[in-house]
């Protein structure tokens, strides 16, 4: 009994957003009543089976706590964000820190949780589970999972025609079910990572070097990658945004030495998946947006013989730097650039020319690669990501709770940190311009945002809708490329004619054959065909 009356529960209060977006459909009363029949007994029948598995002493009240307090919080972040609770999602919950945590806390929350898993826990725990032999357990247990069982296959049977149809053409609802998309992600993501680790690393390249252009060189060459954070190309000025989100990027643009390529897109919509992908050897369709234990572009770039570093501003770099040089800049504590356990983006730039003194010295000479991975704008806590003296756009959302603001709030808001951006990313080409100009090296830099965001259009927040069904909003993404005239001259590749093609799709699948191309590295792995700049390089 306690089983099915805790079953009942979840199926009905902890699945709120489940029948909020049913109810939704633009069906008839039949073949909407006969779908939430349908769907209500299948989920009830499976969280039944599910908790009759767990139903042993001194484990049952314990798990079965835990998976209450999951449903509540699905629940919430379903209902706020209409988020999907898929692999993907429950990879970037295991890799989320304290500061993403702490931007996601409100009042709101905490009681959204205690009005689902309240009345649920008291229930789990209002008195001692019942003692019996093993045998009588394991009994009650698989009558429970058998019946549990028959109730999802009579349910499926009985409402195939709406389940099928629902399934085929609302495929995000799969990832609703509340908490067997937890459980299942889960066991995906468990099956993923046990045979990587059990993996040898995979190597990359193994035949890199420099080429030609290094032989007689008297500087070597400086490339800037920045890993853009949240920025959708949708409020990027450059992309023909009506509001002025990216004025100094607009100089820089004006006056002839900043390309900006308005087809970009993303291989993944959250962070956890895109990161890797961007450095991957392997295009999205090969398998780049899945976990792999292989080295990246990062290694072959080193094993070339060139300085790799790594400066993180975000929540570390998903495994794409472990074999390099990296620093972290939120033990920093600089007055103007941090505060709050965060630091803005341009204390990357702060101090970077004695970070490159300090790496080693023969590579150093041949040319160096800087990564710099932005907090951008991540969500969301928009209102955090940028300076007080950096807010253009009045008045702006002040809230985590995203449906709680205005439309025009939030956009302020996140415009707000696309400016940031702006500023960033122009005291980055300062910089590296001042470098080129001294003599010091010959620089570029490409900026590619990992993924976009949404900002309340039908109904969705943030990111980390599946990749099959994600709105353009999360996919299409601002991408920016900067040479030097000594970078242009070594290379070959040249601005006028990247601006010509500008506008052609590119994708987080040209990256890594773009920066091979640029930095004049041989191996086998370099695909021509996906050398963004290569038709332009004589």
């Amino acid at each position: 009994m306690a089983v099915w009356g805790l079953a009942l529960w979840i199926a009905t209060v902890g699945n709120l957003p489940l029948w909020q977006k049913l109810l939704g459909l633009e069906q008839s009363l039949a073949q909407r009543g006969v779908l939430l029949a349908a769907m209500g007994l299948m989920v009830f029948g499976g969280t039944a089976a599910m908790l009759s598995l767990l139903h042993w002493p001194r484990i049952y009240r314990l798990l079965a706590s835990v998976l209450v307090l999951v449903t509540a919080f699905n629940s919430y972040f379903m209902w706020q964000f209409q988020a999907v609770i898929d692999s993907t999602m429950m990879a970037n919950v295991m890799h989320t820190d304290a500061h993403e945590v702490r931007d996601l806390l409100s009042w709101r929350l905490v009681v959204s949780v205690l009005l689902v898993a309240g009345p649920a826990l008291w229930w789990i725990w209002r008195k001692p589970m019942a003692q019996h032999s093993i045998w009588a357990h394991l009994g009650r247990n698989g009558v429970g999972i058998l019946v549990g069982l028959a109730v999802v296959v009579a349910s499926v049977l009985a409402g195939y025609q709406g389940l099928s149809s629902l399934m085929r053409n609302q495929k995000g609802v799969r990832y609703m079910i509340n908490p067997l998309n937890s459980a299942y992600a889960s066991g995906i993501l468990i099956a993923q990572q046990i045979p990587r680790e059990a993996r040898v690393l995979k190597k990359t390249g193994e035949d890199a070097q420099l080429g030609a252009s290094y032989a007689a060189q008297t500087r070597g060459p400086l490339l800037m990658l920045v890993a853009g954070e949240t920025a959708r190309a949708q409020n990027w000025q450059l992309n023909g945004y009506p509001r002025p989100t990216t004025p100094r990027l607009a100089q820089w643009e004006t006056q002839g030495s900043l390309v900006n390529f308005s087809a970009a897109t993303s291989c993944g919509t959250n962070t956890q998946v895109s990161l890797p992908c961007m450095f991957s050897p392997l295009t999205r369709e090969e398998g780049g947006d899945q976990p792999a234990h292989e080295e990246n572009l990062l290694d072959v770039l080193q094993r070339a013989g060139l300085a790799v570093l790594w400066v993180d501003n975000q929540s570390g770099c998903k495994g794409v730097c472990d074999r390099i040089p990296n620093v972290d800049t939120h033990a920093l504590a600089l007055p103007g650039l941090c505060g709050g356990g965060e630091c803005a983006d341009t204390v990357m730039i702060d101090g970077l020319d004695a970070r490159i003194e300090a790496l080693d010295p023969a590579r150093r000479a041949r040319g160096v690669v800087l990564v710099m991975h932005q907090m951008g704008s991540h969500g969301p806590a928009y209102f955090k990501r940028r300076p007080p003296d950096m807010r253009p756009f009045q008045p702006e959302c002040a809230s985590a709770t995203l449906s709680d603001c205005p439309p025009e709030q939030l956009v302020n808001a996140y415009d707000n940190t696309i400016a940031q951006t702006d500023a960033f990313l122009d005291s980055a080409l300062q910089w590296l311009k001042a470098r080129a100009e001294q003599g010091t090296n010959d620089t570029g830099l490409i900026y590619m945002s990992d993924h976009g965001e949404s900002l309340g259009e039908k109904g969705l927040y943030l990111h980390g809708v599946p990749y099959a069904f994600a709105p353009e909003q999360q996919t299409h993404v601002p991408m920016v490329g900067w040479l030097s005239p000594g970078l242009q001259t070594r290379s070959g590749v040249a601005t006028g004619c990247l601006k010509q093609r500008s506008a052609e799709p590119v994708s987080h699948d040209n990256l890594f054959h773009t920066v091979l191309g640029l930095m004049d590295v041989k191996t086998q792995v370099y695909q021509p065909g996906l050398d963004a700049f290569r038709p332009c390089a004589k």
